[in-house]
């Protein structure tokens, strides 16, 4: 969260709340162990963060927006944004290629685990986790800038 703009409408105490409230919901889950846990509520967020991207997209596609001429849309200056809908996607195009590693960034980008967590939640070494996040950051930044 500490990523997104600060009028974003999702605060970090409503997403773990929306978190909380889908985790409980859930029914016959045995938890094997807090990295498990922690594993599901990632997933959760990030779910819960890309739908409200995906919801706001189609806001912006004019929902109320003022008209604007070319010309005074070119002047308007566009500042980088991290969309997590294309995150999202891209992702979901590394799962494709790995499962594993597109789960380590699942968890530590969006539930914020530590590499010793990750490492517990996917029963792998620290180290794995620590070639994959590298490989999957490299990856996703590469993908990212052939989607823009």
């Amino acid at each position: 969260m500490k990523r997104e703009r600060a009028d974003h409408a999702l605060q970090a105490t409503a997403l773990v709340n929306e978190a909380y409230l889908r985790l409980i919901a859930i029914e016959h889950v045995q938890w094997q162990n807090r990295a498990h846990f922690f594993a599901m509520a990632a997933r959760l967020m990030r779910r819960i963060l890309v739908d409200d991207a995906r919801a706001r997209g189609y806001q912006k596609r004019g929902a109320g927006a003022p008209m604007l001429s070319l010309d005074e849309a070119l002047i308007v200056p566009v500042e980088p944004a991290h969309d997590l809908v294309a995150l999202d996607e891209a992702l979901n195009a590394l799962a494709a290629l790995d499962v594993r590693k597109s789960q380590v960034v699942e968890m530590r980008f969006f539930g914020g685990l530590t590499l010793e967590e990750t490492a517990e939640a996917l029963h792998v070494s620290r180290d794995t986790v620590k070639r994959d996040w590298k490989f999957a950051k490299l990856w996703l930044l590469r993908e990212l800038a052939v989607r823009q």
